[in-house]
């Protein structure tokens, strides 16, 4: 944080001199001792670091508040709920229902031998991840207006925290997926070693939505309702009900541009222990190297002015 305070070069400067203290009238001297703002009094700037390096340290100064917000949305989510934490259960287990009675039994939908309820839960929980994390940090910003506006720390802790917090949705729902690949009898191999990559590549193609998102939606504030619109979308264009080899072999250059095709499909070979699709997951990671920088850099440009348009 650069800090540039006329104050400590020229100091406090009350009047040009003692004498023209004598000689204000009781109404003057009284204004000056409560302290009217002036064209005397201190300038404070206060600027986010300049350059990617010096702004990844900032954030790294305020790790402690990073954690702090995600514990507090993590544990407010659930403080006064019924079923609490089983609501991260609940979400993912009845859409695994409904889609497999819909689709697995009456559309018989092709899931390669894999139990279709299987099949599906195990798209549904990246794709529910990474959905949740974006719609909580793109409206982050809206959601935090009274910090924003009262202290000063990197703004991209916000959205950063809300993403964070969708971390451990998906720990406790990763948990019903092992017992579902027990009750299936489906051994895990040493592709699940995977996992955590696949993980970390998705955390970070959500936390470069949520910054594109969480900025323009302090702007727009048509972003708020077409972020559900758009991630709903999303779902049906991305293999989380099917399978990508039902997409014709014409169009999968074109499907394999969705960032989520390469982490969904690889994910599943995680779990089944089937063959990887190396090129779609390159085409995933390369869409994401792009997208984050981008968001981050739209993010770091309109940070300035969130305080004036919140």
């Amino acid at each position: 944080m650069e800090t540039r305070d006329r104050a400590s070069q020229v100091g406090w400067r009350v009047g040009a001199a003692a004498g023209e203290g004598q000689e204000q009238d009781s109404a003057g001297a009284g204004a000056g001792a409560r302290g009217a703002p002036s064209a005397d009094w201190p300038v404070v700037v206060i600027e986010p670091r300049r350059g990617t390096a010096r702004w990844l340290q900032e954030v790294w100064a305020y790790r402690e508040l990073l954690f702090y917000l995600t514990w507090r949305d993590t544990k407010v989510r659930y403080k006064q709920t019924m079923l609490g934490v089983t609501w991260v259960l609940l979400q993912p287990l009845m859409m695994t229902i409904v889609f497999t009675l819909v689709l697995g039994r009456l559309a018989r939908v092709d899931s390669g031998g894999i139990p279709y309820p299987l099949f599906v839960y195990a798209a549904l929980l990246p794709w529910n991840f990474f959905s949740s994390a974006v719609s909580s940090g793109g409206g982050s910003l809206i959601a935090n207006q009274h910090l924003i506006t009262k202290v000063f720390f990197p703004r991209l802790i916000v959205p950063g925290s809300a993403v964070a917090a969708r971390l451990f949705d998906f720990a406790v729902a990763f948990l019903l997926l092992l017992g579902m690949m027990v009750f299936y009898r489906v051994a895990p191999t040493w592709n699940i070693l995977m996992v955590p990559v696949l993980v970390a590549l998705l955390t970070l193609l959500a936390l470069g939505c949520s910054l594109w998102f969480a900025a323009l939606n302090v702007r727009f504030r048509d972003v708020a309702v077409a972020v559900p619109v758009l991630l709903q979308v999303w779902m049906f264009v991305s293999p989380i009900v099917y399978s990508a080899r039902l997409v014709p072999a014409e169009w999968r250059a074109l499907y394999a541009l969705n960032p989520l095709v390469g982490i969904v499909e690889n994910f599943r070979a995680a779990i089944y222990g089937g063959p990887f699709d190396w090129p779609s997951l390159a085409i995933s990671g390369a869409v994401t190297l792009v997208v984050l920088p981008l968001a981050a850099r739209t993010f770091r440009r309109l940070e300035r002015s969130f305080a004036d348009f919140i």
